[in-house]
C-alpha cells in the first residue's frame, strides 16, 4: 500500500509539558508516566501496519521511538495548522489516503486505523470520534483544508461543528468508533487501560502519598 500514509502527531515526553490538565490532579510525575504508556500504545498500534508512517513530534525529534520511521517536527500556530501542513505535506508526496492519529489514546489498536483507511475508499474525509467531543482520527483522500481552519480546538463541539461544514458542503464523510482519550484524572481512572496496568497504578499511588 504505498500510496497509503499514517500521520501520528506525538507530544516530547517532558516533565511539566504533557497532560497538563491531568498533572493538577496526579502531579507532573504522575502526568509523565502516563503519557509515556500512552505512546507506547500508539507505537504498538502503528508497528503491526505494514503502511508508511510519518511521525511528527511537537518539539523535537526523539531517536528512540519509531526506530527506523520519518520523523520532522509539527510546523504552524495551533493543532490546526500543524495537521493541514503535515497533511499537505503527505499528498505533496504522492500518498493518495492519509490518516492522523494521536497519542494519547488507550485503546487505540491498528485495526481502528485499518478501518480509517478503508473508510477512504468511498469518502473524502473520515473521523474517528472522541467521546469529549473531539476526534481522535482523522483522515482524508481528497485534501480539505478547511477541516483545520477556524476551528474550537480543544472545545466539546469540535467534531459537530466541523461535521456540519462538511455536511454543507456535501463532502461525502465516514464515522468510525467513538473511542476515549485521556485528558483528566475521571478519564484515567476510569480507563481499562488503568486499571488493568498495576505497574501504573502503583507509580501514580507512589508519587501521590
Amino acid at each position: 500500500m504505498t500510496d497509503t500514509l499514517v500521520i501520528v502527531f506525538v507530544k516530547n515526553i517532558k516533565l511539566g509539558t504533557v497532560k497538563t490538565r491531568l498533572a493538577k490532579t496526579i502531579g507532573d510525575f504522575g502526568a509523565f508516566e502516563v503519557y509515556t504508556e500512552l505512546v507506547k500504545i500508539t507505537e504498538k498500534a502503528t508497528e503491526a501496519l505494514d503502511i508508511d508512517k510519518r511521525i511528527y513530534f511537537s518539539n523535537a525529534i526523539v531517536d528512540d521511538q519509531w526506530k527506523g520511521e520519518f520523523k520532522a517536527v509539527q510546523h504552524g500556530a495551533d493543532l490546526g495548522e500543524r495537521m493541514l501542513n503535515a497533511f499537505k505535506d503527505g499528498f505533496d508526496a504522492g500518498y493518495k489516503k492519509i490518516v492522523l492519529i494521536g497519542s494519547d489514546l488507550p485503546d487505540i489498536n491498528s485495526t481502528h486505523i485499518k478501518n480509517g483507511l478503508d473508510a477512504l475508499t468511498t469518502n473524502d474525509v473520515v473521523f474517528g470520534p472522541a467521546e469529549d467531543g473531539g476526534y481522535y482520527l482523522v483522515g482524508m483522500s481528497k485534501f480539505h483544508d478547511s477541516i483545520f481552519i477556524n476551528k474550537p480546538w480543544s472545545q466539546p463541539k469540535l467534531l459537530e461543528l466541523t461535521l456540519q461544514e462538511l455536511h454543507n458542503n456535501q463532502i461525502p464523510v465516514g464515522i468510525l468508533d467513538v473511542l476515549n482519550d485521556i485528558d483528566t484524572y475521571e478519564d484515567l481512572i476510569a480507563s481499562n487501560f488503568y486499571k488493568s496496568n498495576l505497574k501504573l497504578q502503583e507509580k501514580i499511588q507512589q508519587l501521590n502519598d
